[in-house]
């Protein structure tokens, strides 16, 4: 968490999903910098981390991530 608000800080237009769509592109380059690096091996600890507390096997596709969040999403509105 430290290290994304450092980021964020760096620039007062960056945004949480700007990061991340920069994190993507660069995962997919050769070369990629340190801190992109290290950023990467944090962000995917904690997608393992959460997806062991939702009693998910990991890993999963973006879409499978995403329906399964609508669903619970669904659900906690509808009071359930």
């Amino acid at each position: 968490m430290k290290l994304r608000e450092h980021l964020l800080a760096q620039d007062a237009k960056a945004t949480l999903t700007g990061i991340y769509n920069q994190l993507e592109a660069l995962r997919k380059a050769p070369g990629a910098a340190d801190p992109v690096t290290v950023l990467a091996t944090a962000h995917d600890r904690l997608d393992v981390a959460v997806a062991h507390a939702y009693g998910w096997e990991w890993p999963l596709s973006n879409e499978e991530i995403l329906s399964r969040l609508l669903a619970l999403n669904l659900e906690r509105s509808q009071g359930a």
